[in-house]
């Protein structure tokens, strides 16, 4: 069990893990700014920001698109490079088993 968050920037296939998509929708709501990628955090304070979140997802139906145009703008913005990014390191949507 880890202890401490390796960072988006080290997550496995480009940070295409939960924690990554915790982080990358902290991006979106503006609660992180996109330069901050978590490294060192603990289990605990990754905890804590699943719950705001979870909380600005709840306001829009948990679906991207009821979300305003400008996070669902900066939403597309943030995943699409994410995929991207994640591609390049390997990952593949295919293999996934919870998909």
């Amino acid at each position: 069990m880890m202890n401490h968050y390796v960072g988006i920037e080290n997550d496995l296939f480009g940070g295409m893990t939960d924690q990554g998509r915790i982080i990358r929708d902290a991006w979106v709501f503006g609660i992180l700014p996109e330069s901050q990628g978590c490294a060192g955090w603990t289990l605990g304070q990754i905890q804590e920001l699943y719950e705001k979140v979870y909380a600005e997802w709840e306001k829009h139906g948990h679906i991207p698109s009821r979300l305003p145009e400008e996070l669902r703008v900066r939403y597309v913005r943030v995943y699409e490079r994410a995929v991207k990014r994640a591609r390049e390191h390997g990952w593949d949507p295919e293999l996934e088993d919870d998909n």
